[in-house]
């Protein structure tokens, strides 16, 4: 699967799905064995192989059973045994590697395991704290979820989903964080009582406090512009207890389609603007504009702030990609503009660490609209959101950015925008 993924540059989950497909006697927990080996040696591509001193998948698998999983090369060499099922025993070069191998002459690339051509932006960002992050990128993410205070208050979710053993998330006071199993793996979330019921929503706790940062308040006209499935839509809701408006739609529709069911079970409101296929599609917005106090826009980007969850992305990243993305926010902010009233934010969110989609972005914006918008402080919107979180996180030329390593989260940015009255 290693193997298929670099070859063909595609998505490890569809390489994982194709596989169990052509592989039915496997059963889940072996399914769920390998596509933690899978993620993990992704997570660890470059610099497993720079130990090993060869790239391939075997070679991938065996350096990141150390450098990952902490594995000893005696431990190691146990597995590799040439037995029924088990990889064929280690070479007198791979021991030799195992034994000696290290990352401390390795570039930053190759001992943050990332590509390249990414580094200038991320040390923009980062300074002398790049190769920290870059690492805490290749670990696993938490398991978080997101208690829906419509239906429960999280002290009461949290003595129900006492079985999971949950914590509370370090910053948002929302989330509830599920202890991860020896694999990686947490339990079935989505077949438990209380997800059936809409009490929770899985969701990182960096995307929770990136809602509660938006600063959305009873009796306003919400626009969600990107709202994709809806998690930021329906946690949106929750804030504003029904009370005003909240409008979601996507340009993608079949992004769209899961958020009426997922209102459903939460008991929430929003109306939902699907936009018409084909080319003649209308502005399914228009008669908004001007209007709205605050227009969400969690925008399309490259996820690089999603490398702990969405390893095999990193790897797939092309500058043209990042381009494409850049593009698309520019056109996303600009309608934003339109939306939103006289003395009405923008609020705007990536879950990206490349200064390009994030403060570029809002730079870009401001020259467009150069009497029309101001941003607004990031300490003041720390201020009137979370104001605990603000040792947490790096505040930026036009925003504030969070990060695995300063917030214990994904790597969010958001910027807030106000136009002037």
């Amino acid at each position: 699967m290693l193997a298929d993924i670099a070859e063909r540059r595609r998505p490890a989950a569809d390489a994982l799905k194709d596989w169990g497909l052509a592989h039915r006697f496997a059963g889940s927990g072996d399914r769920a064995a390998i596509a933690s080996l899978v993620y993990d040696g992704l997570r660890r591509r470059a610099s497993a192989t720079w130990i090993m001193g060869e790239e391939t998948p075997r070679a991938t698998v065996i350096g990141m059973l150390r450098l990952q999983r902490g594995l000893a090369a005696s431990t190691i060499a146990d597995l590799f045994d040439g037995s029924r099922f088990a990889p064929e025993p280690l070479s007198d070069h791979e021991r030799e590697r195992l034994a000696n191998g290290s990352l401390d002459d390795a570039p930053p690339a190759v001992a943050g395991d990332a590509p390249d051509w990414v580094l200038p932006s991320l040390q923009t960002l980062f300074g002398d704290d790049l190769l920290p992050e870059l690492r805490a990128l290749g670990r696993r993410a938490p398991l978080d979820i997101r208690i829906n205070g419509l239906k429960i208050a999280r002290d009461e979710a949290l003595a129900r989903l006492g079985h999971l053993a949950p914590e509370p998330t370090p910053h948002s006071p929302m989330g509830l964080r599920i202890p991860l199993g020896e694999d990686g793996r947490g339990p079935a979330l989505h077949v438990e009582p209380e997800f059936i019921e809409g009490l929770y929503e899985i969701q990182d706790e960096g995307s929770q406090l990136a809602t509660l940062l938006a600063g959305a308040r009873p009796g306003e006209t919400v626009v969600d512009l990107c709202a994709g499935g809806g998690g930021k839509t329906l946690a949106l809701a929750a804030l504003m207890r029904g009370h005003g408006r909240i409008v979601a739609t996507d340009a993608d529709l079949r992004r769209l389609a899961p958020i009426h069911e997922r209102l459903r079970r939460a008991g929430a409101e929003a109306e939902i603007r699907t936009p018409r296929a084909g080319r003649a599609r209308a502005d399914v917005l228009e008669d908004l504009d001007g209007t709205v106090d605050r227009v969400l826009v969690d925008a399309p980007c490259t996820g690089t702030g999603t490398w702990r969850r969405n390893p095999d992305a990193k790897w797939r990243l092309r500058p043209n990609s990042l381009a494409l993305r850049v593009s698309e926010q520019a056109q996303v902010l600009d309608r934003a503009a339109q939306l939103v009233r006289p003395g009405g934010r923008i609020v705007y969110i990536t879950c990206s660490l490349l200064p390009e989609e994030n403060d570029d972005a809002i730079s870009g914006l401001l020259k467009r609209q150069p009497k029309g918008f101001t941003v607004i402080d990031a300490s003041t919107v720390l201020s009137e959101g979370v104001p605990a979180l603000k040792p947490f996180v790096r505040l930026t030329r036009q925003g504030l950015q969070m990060s695995p390593v300063l917030t214990g989260t994904d790597g969010f940015y958001l910027s807030m925008i106000e136009r002037a009255g």
